[in-house]
């Protein structure tokens, strides 16, 4: 059997894997080439990396295989086995053992005592990989015919998620956005070719141990590179999917994350207002409105967290789902409590039939707004209205649910009501 280059090799010299990765919003595609000379290819990946790989996701793209074996080996300092290493005492002296058993670290001095001693207090002749307690995860390849070929899998330990900053003024707005790519693992990556996907995919398999990464805290840096950061291209649509591409290689530190300009889409629109979403109701009812922003974009947005900055003051944090270009993003950063309101609901009109069932009301409802802003406001009130047949003022008779709007423009420090009418009709 021929041993060839394994993906471990990089990290036992002190490096970064060198590899292809294509991520998603929860999970990444690792590509790594691999080459056999004869029908055996063996590939050894660390366990830090292990640790986050879906469950039947491993592939061999273009090399056809008659079998695959997986296997845990043992780390590398159960090599050492009946070697001697060198253990440094509290008193500073150092003396030669026999390492007798790597599991527990029981060691054998010259006197042929045994004990237990600490990892940190052993020396070695040989420079120790990044993770000597750690195992590795070995996959043998019987395979048909050498070649070279691709090893995928699917992780969950690299992710990437956009998120974006809104700033506005009395001179409009301006949205930008960034794209933090995040490497839950012990393992930094040498990426040579990256893409970015953004959509929904869901995959069904289970990491095959616990991810190692959850729970750690990242840290948020720039890329750690000697060339120039890499730009986020559009690469284009895929089957619902959108895809970009990053325009050099870079690294992705060991539990790091890092950041990248990602969009400055132009907003062909951008509004604030106060607003209310509700149902409706016959029984009156007063508070405060919110806060809201509209505005639409000319680039596809996906999803992820927003932050409002008003005249460089931050005023909110929310979420924004997928967008496509062009399309209306609305969200509410939470109460204003400048804009008050009153509802009441009056019943005008109605019809029974010849047993005295009600089939037919007709509502009166009608909003009094109060302002203690120093500037004019817009308001908007939304209310669904549920019924068999519903009207709606002058609109159109429609089926199940109306929607009833008010728009209005609130003084400053002033009062204003307006009213709807609302015909449920249940015969």
């Amino acid at each position: 059997m021929r041993r060839l280059l394994v993906l471990a090799a990089a990290l036992s010299l002190g490096g970064a894997m060198a590899t292809d990765i294509r991520i998603y919003p929860s999970f990444t595609e690792v590509r790594e080439p691999v080459s056999a000379a004869g029908t055996t290819l063996t590939v050894a990946l660390p366990q830090e990396a292990w640790a986050g790989v879906i469950g039947g996701s491993l592939d061999l793209e273009g090399l056809a295989f008659n079998s695959a074996l997986q296997k845990l080996d043992p780390n590398w300092l159960s090599t050492l086995e009946g070697k001697t290493v060198y253990l440094r005492r509290e008193d500073g002296k150092t003396e030669p053992v026999t390492l007798v058993r790597a599991r527990d670290l029981l060691v054998r001095d010259a006197s042929g005592r045994y004990f237990t001693a600490r990892y940190e207090q052993l020396q070695f002749d040989v420079v120790p990989p990044t993770n000597p307690l750690s195992p590795s995860q070995t996959l043998v390849f019987n395979l048909k015919a050498p070649g070279s070929g691709v090893l995928s899998y699917l992780t969950r330990s690299v992710t990437w998620a956009p998120r974006y900053t809104l700033k506005a003024s009395d001179a409009g707005a301006q949205l930008s956005a960034l794209a933090d790519i995040r490497n839950g693992t012990d393992l930094p990556y040498d990426i040579k070719t990256t893409e970015l996907y953004a959509g929904d995919v869901t995959v069904q398999g289970r990491p095959e141990m616990e991810d190692m990464g959850a729970g750690r805290v990242m840290t948020t840096a720039a890329p750690v590179m000697a060339a120039p950061a890499p730009r986020i291209q559009n690469g284009g649509d895929l089957r619902g999917l959108y895809r970009y591409t990053l325009s050099t290689p870079f690294t992705l530190p060991a539990s790091s994350v890092v950041s990248l300009p990602f969009l400055t889409p132009k907003l062909s629109t951008f509004e604030r207002y106060v607003g209310l979403n509700t149902y409706f109701g016959t029984e009156p009812q007063e508070g405060t409105l919110n806060r809201f922003y509209r505005f639409k974009a000319d680039d596809r947005l996906p999803a992820g967290p927003i932050t409002v900055r008003e005249d460089g003051r931050i005023v909110g944090q929310t979420n924004i789902g997928e967008a496509r270009k062009g399309a209306e993003v609305e969200f509410s950063l939470g109460n204003d409590p400048d804009v008050a309101y009153t509802r009441t609901v009056q019943r005008t009109a109605q019809v029974k039939d010849a047993k005295g069932n009600v089939t037919r009301t007709t509502y009166k409802v009608t909003y009094a707004f109060e302002s203690s802003k120093t500037r004019q406001v817009r308001a908007e009130i939304t209310e669904r209205v549920g019924g068999r047949r519903i009207i709606i003022d002058t609109a159109a008779p429609v089926q199940n649910q109306g929607v009833a709007t008010l728009k209005v423009d609130v003084p400053a420090g002033g009062k204003v009501s307006r009213s709807f009418t609302v015909v449920i009709d249940n015969s």
